[in-house]
């Protein structure tokens, strides 16, 4: 865009000086048409002056001078002064007819630059408008990034709350207990834990699992994290999972959709142990 405006700046500058070359060349063109009418005149003057005068020729001037000198002169004079004005009419005609031609030249010349004007006007224009939505474009970016940055900040202040609440129940909590196996004639889950005052209970199809790291909210893995459905058990929530004991719902997984959970186990026997078992829950 920079570049577009130097160039229009350029072909202003241009097209100014061209116009004042025009303006001068008109000047010049009428001063010649001035003198070519001035010198058509005398000449015309002359013409008649010499045909007033008769039939003058060169042995009537002799015959008529007082001395040689006389008659040498009268001869020059009268056969210089219609050349003289021809010549000044021919030279009038020459510069008129140049004159004429280059304000042919000089018109084409403006006319190329105006064009190039407008040409640059109208490439200057479309920069100006790309720029302002490119402007506008980045300026939405940043709105967005501002937008994304409250949200992101606000999911770490919940994953931190969420860290600091299953810290606070793996404190609380007793020693983990050794998970019940899983034998061909023994499938009936634990007794359920007795639920709290407005607790409610759900049946969910639970897993074991046992991975190391940090789970989706950002907390660290370890006993009492379970993996859930958002939209069917909120973040935060604390759980009583019978077999298992107290857990909280802090992380969640591509597989666990729906009445689904996952358990973590420190080691991958345990989370094999458990396997796959469907338990009623109750939820605080």
């Amino acid at each position: 865009m920079h570049a577009a405006q130097t160039r229009l700046s350029a072909l202003q500058a241009e097209a100014a000086r061209l116009r004042g070359e025009e303006a001068l060349l008109e000047q010049q063109i009428g001063a010649t048409r001035r003198t070519l009418t001035t010198s058509r005149n005398v000449l015309g003057d002359d013409l008649r002056m010499l045909y007033k005068q008769g039939d003058v020729n060169a042995l009537a001037v002799v015959l008529g001078a007082q001395s040689l000198d006389d008659a040498v002169t009268s001869l020059d004079q009268l056969s210089s002064v219609a050349d003289e004005s021809r010549q000044i009419v021919d030279v009038a005609t020459q510069a008129q007819s140049r004159l004429r031609s280059l304000r042919g030249s000089l018109r084409q010349r403006i006319e190329r630059v105006d064009a190039a004007l407008a040409d640059g006007r109208q490439t200057a224009d479309a920069l100006a408008a790309a720029h302002a939505e490119r402007t506008a474009f980045i300026s939405s970016l940043r709105n967005r990034q501002r937008l994304k940055a409250a949200q992101i900040a606000a999911l770490q202040s919940a994953a931190k709350r969420v860290e600091h609440k299953s810290e606070a129940l793996q404190a609380a909590a007793p020693a983990a207990p050794s998970p019940q196996p899983i034998s061909d004639t023994a499938t009936a889950a634990p007794p359920p834990v007795p639920a709290a005052v407005g607790a409610r209970t759900i049946t969910v199809t639970s897993t074991g699992y046992s991975l190391s790291g940090r789970t989706a909210t950002g907390l660290p893995v370890g006993w009492g994290v379970v993996a859930v459905d958002p939209s069917v058990i909120p973040l935060g929530t604390r759980l009583t999972i019978p077999g298992y004991g107290e857990g909280v719902a802090a992380d969640t997984g591509g597989a666990v959709r729906g009445a689904t959970i996952d358990l973590w186990f420190p080691t991958p026997g345990q989370a094999g142990a458990w396997g796959r078992r469907t338990v009623a829950i109750t939820l605080h």
